[in-house]
């Protein structure tokens, strides 16, 4: 069955809100060749023996375009061989902040380790903010340098003007070397659910992918547009036609609810048809 709707660009946008909304390392790395300045009201500690320091009280430390803020903030360092001093390690507590030019992180704890190329970022009211956007999450934000690879995981919601996009996780790669990070490719998995003013579509887990410009939704899929359904296996959304492609039988991730059959119902006097 194909039909047309709105929600073919809505996953596609509402990810997209995720190239915007990440400062978290990857500015700190885009920013890495510049000095890092450290600051706080209360004190500033050295501890030669842990190779360690201490800013304590409305503390920040700011590199380039970046500032991490927090109550205390701890910078892990080592001293190569040919000279100078190399921080690998930056640990923020209590109310952090991290502002950049593409937005602003908020959490209660966050870890940058620089070997490993991971940055993660927890605490109750965690959220990214940039633009018009925002992206939440219960457990945390891992976002991997090296892979340019953002993972928000928890009951992720990513909220715009007009839609939302919901998911258990959500998923996204960066292209490499993109001073924007285009959106290359997306994976939402667990209980996704897209709203709109106008439709709303659920299904186990979903995928964007740039090559092709479609995005998929997959597993015991529902698609509402005001009373009119569209259910099957799998939806296929091309995001160049704007045509929607819903299908039946056994999905990959296991058997569909009932019978594994498309079927769509259309209420002829729906405003919504």
């Amino acid at each position: 069955m194909t039909v047309r709707t709105h929600l073919s660009t809505v996953l596609c946008l509402s990810l997209l809100a995720l190239g915007t909304a990440m400062p978290l390392a990857h500015a700190q790395n885009k920013d890495s060749s510049q000095p890092l300045e450290i600051s706080a009201d209360g004190a500033l500690e050295w501890h030669r023996d842990k190779q360690l320091y201490i800013a304590n009280g409305a503390a920040s430390a700011t590199q380039g375009a970046t500032t991490i803020k927090a109550r205390v903030l701890e910078a892990y360092y080592r001293e190569p061989k040919a000279g100078g001093m190399e921080i690998w390690k930056i640990i923020a507590k209590d109310n952090v902040e991290i502002r950049s030019e593409n937005g602003n992180a908020y959490g209660d704890h966050a870890i940058y380790n620089l070997d490993e190329s991971i940055a993660i970022m927890t605490g109750k009211d965690l959220r990214m903010l940039s633009d018009d956007q925002s992206l939440t999450a219960n457990e945390r934000f891992e976002y991997y340098t090296a892979d340019n690879k953002l993972v928000a995981i928890g009951n992720a919601v990513i909220t715009r003007p007009t839609e939302t996009l919901e998911s258990d996780t959500v998923t996204a790669w960066f292209k490499d070397g993109d001073a924007s990070r285009e959106l290359w490719r997306a994976e939402v998995d667990g209980n996704v659910h897209i709203k709109t003013a106008q439709e709303s579509i659920t299904g186990d887990k979903g995928e964007y992918r740039k090559e092709d410009n479609k995005a998929e939704i997959i597993g015991n899929v529902v698609i509402r547009r005001g009373q009119n359904i569209l259910e099957g296996t799998r939806a296929e959304l091309d995001l160049l036609t704007n045509v929607s492609k819903v299908y039946g039988g056994k999905a990959a991730s296991g058997a569909l609810k009932g019978d594994g059959r498309v079927r769509g119902t259309f209420f002829p006097e729906s405003k919504n048809k």
